[in-house]
């Protein structure tokens, strides 16, 4: 039963670094490298099969010359693919961003809102994030906050380590901290609204763009909840599941849904239909809806990101 790696589209944004490079085998010419799309339909980066017969095919083109049932029938329920599943190491600060929800994407950007989740990978010493208000605020604040240089003294700063996970609903004021490896999986958007950027100048020693209006169209002016539940999952959405799996496990592709596997450490091997394929941190792996019963094994810790509802 076919199952691919992937070839991810790369990019060169400038709070980039080194590390999906050097520790996570990603092949790429941006410098630096900021981001590796690994499963990707979105028209800003498609990630594209890495082997076999349709090598070189991106994942909407190699649907159509798949003779079987290749996205899976929950996917069917959706008009375009749902998810977007990247690496991201954030050697500095990224700026402080929000993102809507559908309604509001859609009608005013033309595509899905964004939700989002993170599972940090690497963590320096002192690493942070910025994770909604620290306390409910009012528009004045937070405008106010913007003209003065001290919007991140309204934000709840989080401390983080390897292991931990973020849910960022639309609306949540966020900014992933310098010396961190996240994993992100999020709705297949590329709505982002910069609403501070600590007055950094971009690659054309101009200021970046920033969109204030927009940000506090859409933005939540208060903490983010702490307790979610995602009924045993490490994250869930109507666009994504995520399951973390570690060393030996084994899944089965029903016919629902496809399954893409992103190695996050080790190595190990993916067994499906009679085929072995070693895998290794830094890799994703795609495996159609019909591909069966399939297994990991070896010393390797993997995201497994699919959908359990549409």
């Amino acid at each position: 039963m076919p199952m691919w790696k992937l070839t991810p589209a790369c990019k060169d944004y400038l709070w980039g670094g080194e590390k999906l490079r050097e520790k996570y085998h990603i092949e790429s010419d941006c410098e630096p490298l900021a981001e590796a799309w690994m499963l990707s339909c979105h028209p800003d980066g498609m990630s594209r099969l890495a082997e076999g017969k349709m090598k070189g095919l991106t994942l909407p083109e190699a649907a159509l010359k798949y003779p079987g049932n290749f996205f899976g029938r929950r996917c069917a329920a959706f008009t375009e693919f749902p998810m977007l599943v990247k690496l991201i190491d954030a050697k500095r600060d990224l700026s402080v961003q929000v993102h809507p929800d559908d309604s509001y994407a859609e009608r005013m950007e033309h595509q899905s809102g964004k939700a989002e989740m993170w599972v940090v990978l690497e963590a320096e010493p002192g690493a942070a994030l910025y994770y909604g208000f620290a306390r409910a605020v009012s528009r004045d604040e937070i405008e106010k906050s913007l003209t003065e240089n001290t919007l991140t003294d309204l934000l709840r700063r989080v401390p983080v380590k390897a292991g931990d996970v973020f849910y960022i609903p639309p609306g949540t004021v966020h900014a992933i901290g310098a010396g961190m490896v996240i994993a992100e999986i999020q709705q297949s958007s590329n709505v982002t609204y910069r609403l501070y950027d600590y007055g950094r100048l971009g690659a054309d020693g101009k200021p970046r763009p920033l969109h204030v209006e927009r940000s506090l169209a859409v933005l939540k002016p208060g903490p983010v909840e702490q307790d979610w539940d995602f009924g045993g999952h490490l994250g869930r959405h109507k666009n994504f599941t995520v399951d973390l799996l570690q060393n030996e496990a084994a899944v089965c592709c029903d016919g629902e849904s496809f399954a893409g596997l992103l190695v996050t450490a080790g190595e190990g091997e993916l067994l499906c239909g009679g085929e072995a394929k070693p895998v290794r941190a830094g890799e994703c792996v795609f495996l159609p809806a019909d591909a069966g019963e399939w297994r990991l094994r070896g010393r390797a810790t993997a995201l497994l990101c699919y959908l359990t509802f549409a």
